[in-house]
């Protein structure tokens, strides 16, 4: 079988999953190939992958003749469906979707997406978001959809002491963008600066090539105004490999992962920061619902309020009973849920299905 996972740009969330799966199907005997539009930093993380990375109709129509794909599938850029359609290619074409940021954003553009979805698509696929789940619902409701809780291998990406530190560490894992909400870590930060350990440091992990410039300036005029400039460290385009070391640090340091997105899809960070054994605290952004059960795989505050972030980060950092029956279950949590093997199982269960189809007529890409 062969497969092909196309996107805008290696970066992110989406970029660590086509690695990890394509990995994991690698070892059920499937070749997966990437196909991104723009460059990005995280290429470097691709080492042994096949990738290409061009935006070129002729480029790609050799790709697609070439691989002769039994399913191609798009993630976010349901605009390119028409593109490999028109291109030729006349397999299973799935819209996968990992996020579009706030609920209202992925709404509209769903919505812009139904005719691309109605003309092109064999099927949709998330991973148990509930929010585009019920979206999918509404506006497709006859086209085939797979959910797919997103494969992570806790075997390769796993705790690894990298010193004992000597103060906690806070970190922040996101772009510099409205969605990711990095004011809000910036407040609470300085409030547990303030009020509980003066001694705690900051992280936050970023890709400066993806950071909003206006937002940019927002957030240095936060960083000062908070007095945060001697307590912050920046940590740009950290390959993927090297972020074990980082996560296990602040996890053995005392402190933990702070995610204050608004909405979130199914966030690799997180899942990273569990496996790993470094505690999180998590805004009750959606798409974090299959891997935080709160005071047991990590711990929930409400969106936007600062008091009650606050009150779970010192619970999270003081009790150390909690902490640890935490890290323990997140850890196992990670490998029993997301392990590449359940994974596997029902993507390449998806693609035979979809290829049954498609020979016998049932689906195609002008007959959904």
């Amino acid at each position: 079988m062969k497969l092909l996972f196309a996107y805008y740009v290696p970066s992110g969330g989406v970029e660590t999953l086509n690695r990890q799966r394509i990995r994991a199907l690698r070892e059920r005997g499937a070749d997966g190939h990437c196909l991104y539009f723009e460059p990005g930093a995280g290429l470097q993380n691709s080492a042994g992958l096949p990738v290409t990375v061009t935006s070129d109709d002729i480029e790609i129509k050799r790709l697609l003749d070439a691989g002769r794909f039994d399913a191609v599938v798009v993630t976010s850029d349901y605009v390119s469906l028409k593109k490999f359609s028109m291109l030729g290619y006349d397999g299973p074409l799935i819209l996968e979707v990992q996020g579009f940021g706030p609920k209202a954003v992925a709404r509209r553009e769903l919505m812009q997406a139904i005719p691309y979805v109605q003309l092109y698509a064999s099927a949709l696929l998330n991973p148990y978001t509930p929010h585009i789940d019920a979206i999918f619902e509404e506006f497709f409701p006859h086209v085939p959809k797979y959910r797919l809780h997103n494969c992570f291998d806790s075997d390769a990406f796993a705790y690894e002491f990298a010193g004992f530190a000597p103060e906690r560490e806070i970190a922040w894992i996101g772009r510099i963008e409205d969605n990711k909400n990095w004011l809000e870590f910036l407040l609470i930060g300085a409030r547990l600066i303030r009020d509980f350990d003066r001694g705690i440091r900051l992280r936050m992990y970023e890709d400066p090539a993806l950071a909003i410039p206006e937002e940019r300036e927002r957030m240095e005029l936060w960083i000062d105004r908070l007095g945060l400039r001697d307590r912050l460290s920046f940590f740009p385009n950290v390959p993927n490999a090297d972020m074990r070391k980082h996560l296990s640090y602040i996890g053995d340091s005392g402190g933990f992962l702070c995610s204050t997105s608004k909405v979130e899809g199914a966030p690799y960070a997180i899942l990273e920061a569990m496996s790993c054994r470094c505690p999180v605290l998590t805004s009750d952004s959606d798409g974090v619902s299959s891997s935080i059960y709160h005071w047991r795989t990590g711990m929930y505050y409400k969106l936007g309020d600062i008091n009650q972030a606050y009150e779970e980060s010192v619970r999270l950092m003081s009790d150390s009973g909690l902490r640890a029956a935490i890290r323990d279950e997140a850890a196992a949590h990670v490998r029993s849920r997301f392990a590449p093997h359940i994974y596997c199982d029902g993507f390449l269960q998806m693609v035979r299905d979809l290829n049954d189809s498609v020979r016998k007529g049932r689906i195609g890409h002008d007959q959904i």
